[in-house]
């Protein structure tokens, strides 16, 4: 454990040297402050408060944000390692690659963490001080930080996926923007596409909600509109949320981080240094 906290510390380092915390904190701020006063107008007509629309706001925002960031991060950690001669320097000491791996993903996890803590809380607090704030929606905003994290976890570890599979930093950055695009765009495309065509029948009543959760940017949607209802009210997505089982979503997304990281220590294994 000490070997591992020892490459998180040296990530973290070089994180902060390349601004990277800085960047992602300043984009998760401004992006939720953004949406956050830009979606005010609705509470009157929903009957909410002006924190449960943000949290609905923030929802949408952290599906696409934070698999974006977590990717950017991840995608250069085994290639780029590879390409600059670090990871043949790094294996000369008595660390394995699993402890590598894994202290790569505390460093990474940790700057996410505290970007989408500081982002989505700062924008949370302004809502509330704005437009005020119950308690079911302090406890969505709680909700949605702690998912966030999970699903940034989840992408950092098919980042570092994509990044031991490729031959190159290059072909992995295009790797990890493919990832993207199929999960956070093209799937649910699919699954339009597959609605519009059965139109109402037993795929969208029972195969559909399934397939949603499979999806981990699906499965964080789903857990924190099923969490509460005043976000499901916000967001339309009641109807998905309600077909499925309570613990399907939330365990979707927590095993997406243990099992993307399992097959990422597989491929790294294969990667000459």
């Amino acid at each position: 454990m000490t070997r591992v906290l020892a490459i998180a510390s040296t990530e973290l380092r070089i994180a902060r040297r390349n601004l990277w915390v800085l960047t992602a904190s300043l984009i998760m701020m401004l992006f939720a402050l953004a949406l956050t006063f830009a979606g005010a107008a609705p509470t009157g007509a929903l009957g909410v408060d002006l924190l449960t629309v943000s949290v609905a706001s923030m929802t949408t925002l952290s599906v696409y944000l934070a698999p974006l960031l977590a990717l950017m991060m991840a995608f250069d950690a085994i290639a780029g390692e590879v390409e600059r001669g670090g990871l043949a320097l790094i294996l000369t000491y008595p660390v394995s690659r699993g402890e590598v791996l894994l202290g790569k993903f505390l460093a990474h996890l940790s700057a996410l963490a505290f970007a989408m803590t500081l982002g989505f809380g700062t924008a949370g607090a302004a809502a509330a001080l704005t437009g005020g704030a119950g308690s079911e929606s302090l406890l969505a905003l709680a909700r949605l930080i702690g998912t966030s994290i999970l699903l940034g976890g989840a992408f950092l570890a098919l980042g570092y996926l994509v990044s031991a599979l490729a031959g190159s930093a290059t072909a992995a950055a295009g790797l990890a923007a493919g990832l993207w695009l199929l999960f956070v765009v093209l799937y649910d495309l699919s699954l339009l596409g597959a609605i519009v065509f059965d139109d109402g029948g037993f795929f969208t009543r029972s195969v559909f909600p399934w397939l949603l959760a499979l999806n981990p940017a699906d499965a964080f949607r789903l857990w924190n509109v099923s969490g509460a209802e005043g976000v499901a009210l916000a967001t339309g997505m009641t109807g998905a949320a309600d077909a499925l089982p309570a613990w399907v979503a939330p365990a979707s997304l927590m095993l997406w981080p243990p099992l993307a990281l399992f097959m990422a220590r597989g491929a790294f294994g294969r990667v000459e240094p």
